[in-house]
């Protein structure tokens, strides 16, 4: 069969679906997200960047497919970074999302019961998240290892402390509550970790830059608005899994047939986690739009006045990249 050739004006960075709306972006991130991209060879990945770098200098190889073009953007979408171009750790990648939570998720919804097995799975669980928040920063902005560390141990203190002391408050309390206990502690270290991760952000600016990505100085504001909507994705990441479950769970253990079978609820928690983390992966990502807007009213005075001095009304809002 005859293979469809690239169309004329074919520009390889520009969306395939709409991003200003939810629906373009969930399609969006359902296509970088897929975790079948994990199992892709390191050398098709460095094929597949080599070939969205030449796109983008208009060097299209001979015979090849807008197809072939759009997976191989789909390829390095999943395992690049957008800000450096550099590969992304493996365990980081939002396409690990779903194998790596639904197994940590699951043991977490599973072993709920004791202080030592709370302990150790909180632990995992902020050791892959302390991954995931420093592989999808914004770039730009260097952390050195001393704040990786202090950020790390922060979070998972907080995690820790929530987890263990809800954990010994919901003793005489009804099972269920004692079973929403992970998502308390995963919430409330999503709220230390990110920002811990990500404070050189908040601290000097993240840059900023107009509609045509001309660079228009550094904003704390913008980074404390990309980093507050990060955080909210990630609950909102966790959380059908981790409140509807513990109902499901609680409902199933009461049959016979699931008291017969007590060595089959950690790997059954860890499906029904994976089932619920394939859609809420994609769609908490989508929540809000990557390439984020701040009015110019809303910055920084002084950031404000220097782009008002040199572009007067002609920038309304400005742009930058929230991370993921």
């Amino acid at each position: 069969a005859k293979m469809a050739t690239v169309s004329l004006g074919f520009n390889i960075d520009s969306p395939r679906w709409d991003q200003s709306t939810f629906v373009g972006r969930l399609k969006h991130f359902f296509n970088i997200t897929d975790p079948r991209t994990v199992l892709v060879p390191e050398e098709e990945l460095d094929r597949a960047k080599a070939l969205v770098e030449g796109c983008r200098a208009g060097l299209v190889p001979p015979g090849s497919s807008q197809e072939q073009l759009l997976y191989a953007k789909k390829l390095y979408d999943s395992a690049f970074h957008p800000d450096s171009g550099e590969k992304m750790n493996l365990i980081g990648r939002m396409s690990f999302q779903v194998p790596g939570g639904m197994a940590i998720t699951g043991c977490m919804l599973q072993f709920y019961r004791t202080v030592p097995a709370v302990v150790f799975w909180q632990w995992v669980n902020q050791s892959f998240n302390a991954f995931v928040n420093y592989t999808n920063r914004n770039a730009a902005s260097p952390i050195s290892l001393r704040q990786i560390g202090v950020a790390y141990v922060t979070a998972t203190g907080a995690a820790l402390a929530t987890a263990v002391g809800l954990n010994l408050y919901t003793k005489r309390a009804p099972p269920l509550l004692a079973r929403w206990v992970p998502f308390a502690a995963v919430a409330a270290a999503n709220c230390v970790n990110i920002p811990m991760m990500r404070q050189q952000e908040i601290i000097n600016g993240i840059t900023v830059t107009d509609e045509n990505n001309n660079e228009l100085g550094h904003s704390r504001r913008a980074a404390v608005k990309g980093i507050s909507q990060v955080v909210l994705s990630r609950i909102t990441m966790a959380a059908p899994g981790m409140i509807i479950l513990p109902i499901i769970m609680e409902r199933l253990e009461k049959f016979t047939f699931m008291q017969r079978i007590r060595v089959l609820h950690g790997p059954l928690q860890v499906l029904l986690c994976g089932g619920f983390l394939l859609f809420m992966v994609p769609a908490a990502c989508a929540l809000f739009p990557q390439r984020c807007s701040l009015a110019l009213a809303d910055l920084e005075p002084e950031l404000r006045d220097s782009i008002v001095a040199k572009h007067g009304d002609k920038v309304p809002y400005v742009y930058f990249n929230k991370g993921l």
